[in-house]
């Protein structure tokens, strides 16, 4: 059980948790549908589809995994975990998260696919381009624009009466892309010459460490004003304030200790989801 939970690394979840509840109380129909029921299915989805992604991540990267002194020792390329028992936990998790979202409507299941596709392509992207590291941020983003579209078609009925209504969950959206791609290349910055070695596509192997963070910094600028424009788009609350400069203050925080990735990548970012997600949720 330890093994599977370190391969799994349940842990970033609170990456994804606090973006898919910001995304779900940014519909005008949140109160309407929030229950106990309806944020069991929401976790349940959740954890399955952090499972499946990381499950196909380290599958799909098992062999450079392996010749990766950093990543040498993870449970597949160490051999402490089965293939077949990584296949395994990925088709049980993806089983989950599809009946979940066939539970929540008709709408979410028909779109169900499309995060497990991108789940499923961006571990390929550093073979082959060094956007790979918007693939993260375009998983990532599936979070809260899952949690915006779960909360409008709970009931059955998918609508949105005008674009201001679908306006929140786009900014959210937009905004996680930003910030996830942003802080993925701050941790690609601790294999810039494995990359390079291997000939893999990253912003660090191609551009070098130092311009890599300049164009990080430059993401995680463009996702605080995406946040802000939120804020006057949706928010629109005085006591959540305080959250949206925290919000950038952390983001700062985050390129100005971007030398240790633990802190930057692990423990400030997770700070940082449940920072916005306290923002949304004190709207106005």
């Amino acid at each position: 059980m330890k093994t599977l939970l370190r391969f799994v690394k349940i842990e970033h979840s609170l990456f994804s948790l606090p973006l898919i509840f910001s995304g779900i109380f940014l519909s005008e129909n949140s109160k309407e549908i929030f229950s106990f029921t309806f944020v069991t299915f929401i976790l349940l989805a959740a954890i399955s589809a952090r499972l499946v992604a990381m499950s196909l991540n380290r599958i799909i990267d098992r062999e450079i995994d392996k010749r990766n002194p950093r990543t040498a020792i993870r449970e597949l390329p160490s051999g402490k975990l089965k293939l077949s028992s990584a296949w395994l936990l990925t088709i049980i998790s993806a089983a989950i998260y599809f009946s979940v979202a066939f539970y929540v409507s008709q709408f979410c299941f028909l779109l169900s696919p499309i995060p497990l596709i991108i789940f499923t392509i961006y571990p390929y992207m550093k073979r082959f381009t060094p956007f790979a590291h918007f693939g993260v941020g375009f998983g990532l983003s599936m979070a809260p624009l899952g949690g915006w579209f779960a909360a409008k078609s709970f009931d059955g009925n998918f609508q949105f009466n005008s674009f201001s209504d679908l306006l929140p969950g786009m900014l959210i959206t937009f905004f996680t892309i930003l910030w996830g791609t942003g802080f993925d290349i701050i941790y690609s910055t601790l294999d810039e010459e494995f990359d390079k070695k291997e000939n893999l596509f990253s912003f660090p192997s191609r551009f070098g460490k130092e311009k890599a963070l300049q164009y990080s910094a430059l993401l995680h600028f463009l996702s605080f004003i995406v946040l802000v424009a939120l804020y006057f788009v949706s928010v629109k609350s005085l006591i959540a304030l305080p959250f949206l400069l925290l919000s950038g203050f952390l983001l700062y925080l985050e390129q100005k200790k971007s030398g240790d990735v633990e802190l930057a990548f692990f423990k400030i970012n997770a700070v940082l989801g449940f920072v916005v997600f306290v923002m949304v949720l004190l709207k106005s």
